[in-house]
């Protein structure tokens, strides 16, 4: 739950500040790619511990 909390401010915060700062497009796609990285991460850790929780 904490990856996939961290992962939204990640992107929403990579977006709020590339709207009032000039900002290059490494660091913007640096920082969106951590983020849908970090979403990735939590869903499939969530996937995992319900398949142990399930056996």
């Amino acid at each position: 739950m904490i990856l996939l909390s961290i992962g939204i401010l990640t992107i929403a915060s990579s977006q709020i500040l590339t709207r009032y700062v000039k900002v290059s497009d490494l660091t913007h796609g640096l920082s969106i790619g951590i983020g849908i990285g970090l979403l990735i991460m939590a869903i499939a850790n969530s996937n995992l511990q319900a398949k142990k929780a399930g056996e």
